[in-house]
């Protein structure tokens, strides 16, 4: 089969499902991004540039939806010159959340498109913008908002079929949309992510830092530092922590950049909560190590003690399906996106994402307790083989792909 594929940071949420079909032979691939240094053998990558899109002076709301309408523009002559080449795919795969998949059948009319839908934003309570009270929403924000969801509505008006990876990301869409959409849940490579008993039973050593048997070790992984993933609450909860366990090191794993919600005018969380906590955390204690090789994440959570996961009511985390993988007592937020994959005491313990004692009070359970959390993460790794073996997820794309290609 001839597949297209469209995501602006290749390979995007596609790495397994792009191997996969490289390994079964005979498909040709093609993928239309961004610049990137990733490459990946037996796909052909096709470069687009996003040109400058000056803000201008209309409304907030406008902007996101200008700029897909500009990125759909530039994929759209990258895929005419395809076409012109001779190349027509039997079916277009993407990421809808760019625009980037807005033109795409003007270029290859009746060719089934498969397009990733990740969120549906929200104004009301129980979702993500409105469920911190520390980060109130203004009024103003309401319409801005609301218009985020004009490239998703664009989407479902047009032809093709929709997938996302859980319930809740599927519920967060308009009843009316869930014909266009399937549940296709992401697996996790479970031969590589893997527990390692006799981690704990080694120095553990990554840059710097230095974890010696019988120390204790606290782990934070998000892509970024952010309110959105619990950064400020976990941080708050580590003054508990490290008071009670003077045999305990964390790790934090992030970038200071925002992925999510609104950006700072100045400085990063990690300065604000350093700052906030100053005179109660031991701050000694507390190891800041950026974003890490992959090698190095696997080995990390493979001698974590207690693993805390924390996230608004939004797209979980893939670090939360490989911790699970991996087989660590994790600590998460009882929050509806955790709660699809754990179940309190029984594959995690759950806690209020708002409450820093909450949070502090599940990590010093196992901290305190290593046959609770040795059966947690025992349960979280067997939870991993049933719900997220990277095999049956490439069964779930290809009966997908073929029900929409019609073979």
């Amino acid at each position: 089969m001839k597949y297209l594929f469209v995501h602006q940071n290749f390979p995007g949420q596609y790495l397994h499902l792009l191997r996969h079909l490289a390994r079964e032979g005979g498909n040709e691939i093609v993928f239309i991004s961004e610049d990137n240094a990733n490459a990946m053998a037996g796909v052909r990558r096709v470069l687009y540039r996003m040109p400058q899109v000056a803000d201008g002076t209309g409304h907030a709301g406008a902007r996101e939806l200008e700029r897909g309408l500009v990125r759909a523009a530039e994929v759209e002559k990258t895929a005419r010159a395809l076409a012109r080449l001779g190349f027509v795919p039997d079916i277009i795969i993407g990421h809808h959340g760019w625009g980037e998949l807005l033109n795409m059948e003007d270029v290859f009319p009746g060719v089934p498109v498969l397009g990733y839908l990740e969120f549906f934003y929200h104004t009301r309570p129980g979702l993500d913008v409105a469920f911190d009270p520390e980060f109130p929403l203004s009024p103003q924000m309401l319409p801005v908002i609301r218009a985020k969801n004009a490239i998703n509505l664009l989407a479902l008006n047009a032809p093709g079929h929709g997938q996302t990876p859980t319930d809740f990301q599927k519920n967060t869409y308009p009843d009316w949309a869930g014909h266009k959409m399937t549940v296709l849940r992401e697996g996790v490579d479970l031969t590589l992510c893997h527990p390692d008993r006799q981690a704990a039973r080694r120095v553990f050593v990554l840059g710097g830092v230095r974890i010696a048997p019988g120390q204790k070790l606290v782990t934070y992984v998000a892509r970024d530092l952010e309110p959105y993933r619990g950064f400020h609450v976990f941080m708050r909860a580590l003054v508990r922590v490290l008071a009670q366990r003077a045999d305990t090191q964390v790790i934090v794993v992030g970038g200071d950049g925002v992925s999510y919600g609104a950006s700072l005018a100045s400085g990063t969380w990690r300065e604000i909560m350093l700052r906030e906590l100053a005179d109660r955390l031991d701050v000694a204690r507390v190891h800041f190590v950026g974003k890490l090789a992959y090698e190095d994440f696997i080995r990390l959570l493979q001698r974590s003690d207690a693993h805390v996961y924390l996230t608004y009511p939004f797209v979980a985390s893939w670090s939360l399906r490989e911790a699970m993988a991996m087989g660590c007592p994790i600590v998460g937020s009882a929050t509806a996106p955790v709660e699809e994959f754990l179940e309190h005491d029984r594959t995690g313990l759950l806690v209020s994402f708002l409450d820093p004692r909450s949070i502090a009070d599940g990590v010093l359970s196992l901290l305190a307790n290593p046959r609770l959390a040795r059966r947690l993460g025992r349960a979280a790794r067997q939870m991993a083989e049933r719900t997220l073996c990277l095999h049956a997820t490439m069964a779930a794309y290809e009966k997908l792909i073929a029900r929409l290609v019609g073979c």
